[in-house]
């Protein structure tokens, strides 16, 4: 079954294009060392909760919008093969500046246990 690699991000809403180019970039970079699918999604209708939420989590300003994004991979030897190279990669080591702060990034690799259809 595949495996997923999950990221939460707040991005400078001024910086929305600087993102967009910086994903394309390096989202290219990971399907070259064999994830299947890579999604970046701008936040559209994500609510401030009473307790917790996409803004809380990130510490989110008022002039920054919530980037969920998740990276698919075939599984997770492949996934775990691929990000050491992509770390490695002269091309990300030399990226110069991320258009966010990845100090607030939250990410994680998780296994499914669900997968419709199929999977």
């Amino acid at each position: 079954m595949s495996y997923i690699d999950g990221f939460l991000i707040a991005v400078p809403v001024a910086r929305r294009d600087a993102f967009i180019q910086h994903a394309g970039t390096f989202d290219a970079i990971i399907l070259e060392y064999g994830a299947v699918r890579v999604m970046e999604c701008w936040a559209d209708d994500v609510p401030h909760g009473k307790l917790t939420d996409f803004h809380r989590a990130v510490q989110a300003r008022d002039d920054e919008a919530v980037v969920f994004s998740w990276i698919e991979w075939p599984d997770k030897a492949t996934r775990d093969a691929g990000m050491a190279k992509f770390m490695n990669d002269p091309r990300v080591t030399a990226g110069g500046d991320m258009p966010f702060d990845g100090k607030r990034m939250i990410f994680g690799g998780f296994a499914p246990v669900v997968s419709l259809p199929g999977g």
